[in-house]
């Protein structure tokens, strides 16, 4: 659940996630547990998280997905139009967009039965910032005063023997137990509206002395606590009936179930076997297959706030000449594609940032992202690349079709042999990027945490963001996205996020395929499906009945 009021919030920010412990595979357990075949528990369709579901550590949408039923921000994001309103927090202020003093609300527990107070969220914060944790969502902390002392991971990604001066950051002070402030080193007002983001959420003691049993049994404060993990299988939680949010849950459990076949899935939907499956595949399109499997009531089209993409690992000096990635994308008949796999219904991208994210301009990207065989062609020749191109993608999503038919267009327009390679599933898919043992072309994908062009930009392309597994760096990337951030208006933020996307376009490590859309379906006994802008389910609204 991923759903701010900021109280008196003195500055408009910026809304700005994701992409992307536990790896492994299978289409799913028959009976994974007595209780997951309850009546009242959902069966629900996710990818397996790549990590263990440590939120300062988990970047990628199956880990995020199931840490949004263990835990609550300070804000959540309505399901229907992503609108921040307070969670956790009672109020969030900040008078210049650098000092904010956030209060938190009474009764909050996490589900140990100890409280949710304001050192449960710094805890957490500095853990995550901390760089000998290795945690992947550090960078989300850069804004906050003191991080430079408490991470010092070089612009290789890499963390030195020497460690840092420092453990705790000095923007981050604890007032009372309701109470704590975080001073950030530069006016950021962006900042209230990423708390809702999985690296912002509170971690319990019992993290602290003993990580280990908390990555076995994770402990959270959402609306479900984990019950058991079957690596390869499933994942069941249970409804926490001590949660302290508005919205409680009308189910009693969740079964995440990991399949490995999108195919395999949706036969279990149509065959009341799998109750939720957010994302159809691009088969259930063809001929609009769907609307002949299913009644409307059982279905729904939506679109997210993402993009689908392919990516070069630029640790990998064979993708050095940005010739050869704009020569690719170029090369990419995305209408063609779009139609042959899809049906149509998808929308080819004219940029990175999405149309629903604030911040978005029409066809950043110009020529660069259209069908130009020709141009790509001489491009690609110029640079004197040597062999063939290899595409790679995990297949457990329903990405090979579509992997293939653009791998056809880059062969056809460059006159050079493309091949696919295909990796199992997306956590062991991540794991080898994050490892750099992929040197392949490589699908990515972008699904928001929060609506906004920042969102886009600094994770994915500022030298070691989050999300920045291709190892891109840029100095005038940087520089403008460090000017965005500190900008004292909305609209020159924009305009300087504008120009940093204009820019990482032009180097084009990440090629935009098109913008995110999926449709969702259901089995008979599910009612009040709401899928959100975040490719998720609204947990806490769902029912089943006959």
């Amino acid at each position: 659940m991923r759903t701010f009021t900021v109280a008196a919030c003195a500055t408009t920010a910026a809304l700005g996630l994701l992409l992307a412990g536990c790896t492994g595979g299978g289409d799913t357990a028959a009976t994974p547990s007595a209780a997951a075949n309850s009546d009242s528990v959902l069966s629900y369709n996710e990818t397996e998280p790549a990590s263990p579901l440590v939120p300062g550590d988990t970047a990628e949408v199956g880990g995020i997905g199931i840490l949004g039923a263990l835990f609550n921000g300070l804000i959540e994001y309505d399901a229907k139009t992503a609108a921040p309103r307070n969670a956790v927090a009672e109020s969030i202020n900040s008078p210049d967009s650098k000092v904010w003093t956030i209060k938190l609300k009474p009764n909050w527990t996490f589900q140990d039965g100890t409280k949710v107070t304001a050192k449960s969220f710094v805890d957490a914060w500095n853990y995550t910032a901390y760089s000998p944790n290795l945690m992947k969502n550090a960078s989300y902390m850069s804004h906050i005063q003191g991080f430079d002392q408490v991470n010092n991971v070089g612009k290789d990604g890499k963390q030195p023997a020497a460690l840092p001066p420092a453990k705790e950051m000095s923007g981050l002070k604890v007032v009372d137990d309701q109470t704590f402030t975080a001073t950030l080193s530069a006016p950021f007002s962006g900042f209230g509206l990423q708390l809702g983001f999985a690296a912002f959420y509170p971690m319990p003691a019992s993290f602290f002395t003993d990580r280990k049993a908390y990555e076995a049994h994770p402990v959270g404060n959402g609306p479900f606590q984990f019950v058991s993990y079957t690596k390869g299988t499933n994942l069941l939680v249970k409804r926490f009936d001590g949660y302290a949010g508005a919205q409680k849950a009308k189910v009693s459990g969740i079964d995440f179930r990991f399949y490995t076949d999108l195919d395999k899935a949706y036969a279990d939907v149509l065959a009341d076997k799998l109750d939720y499956l957010s994302f159809t595949p691009w088969t259930a399109s063809q001929g609009n297959k769907i609307e002949k499997d299913l009644p409307a009531s059982r279905r729904a089209s939506y679109a997210y706030v993402g993009h689908q993409a392919i990516a070069f690992p630029l640790f990998d000096q064979r993708y050095s000449d940005k010739r050869v990635r704009q020569a690719i994308s170029m090369a990419i008949d995305r209408t063609a594609l779009i139609k042959e796999v899809f049906n149509g219904k998808r929308t080819p991208a004219d940029g990175i940032v999405p149309p629903n994210a604030q911040g978005y301009v029409a066809n950043q990207c110009g020529e660069l992202c259209s069908y130009q065989p020709q141009k790509a062609k001489e491009l690609f020749d110029a640079s004197g690349f040597q062999g063939p191109v290899t595409l790679t993608s995990n297949v457990d999503s329903g990405n090979q079709e579509w992997v293939e038919v653009a791998c056809r267009s880059i062969q056809q327009a460059l006159g050079r042999p493309c091949e696919f390679k295909p990796q199992t599933t997306l956590g062991a898919f991540r794991t080898a990027l994050t490892n750099k043992s992929i040197h392949e072309i490589y699908r990515t994908a972008w699904v928001a945490g929060y609506p906004s062009i920042e969102n886009f930009l600094n994770p994915l392309f500022r030298t070691n963001g989050s999300g920045n597994v291709g190892q891109y760096s840029n100095p005038r990337v940087d520089a403008l996205l460090a000017k965005a951030d500190a900008a004292p208006s909305q609209g020159q933020a924009f305009s300087l996020y504008q120009e940093a996307e204009r820019q990482a376009l032009d180097d084009m490590q990440t090629v935009p395929i098109w913008y995110q859309s999926a449709t969702a379906a259901w089995s008979t006994r599910v009612h009040n499906a709401q899928p959100t802008q975040f490719r998720e389910l609204e947990f806490t609204t769902v029912t089943l009945g006959k």
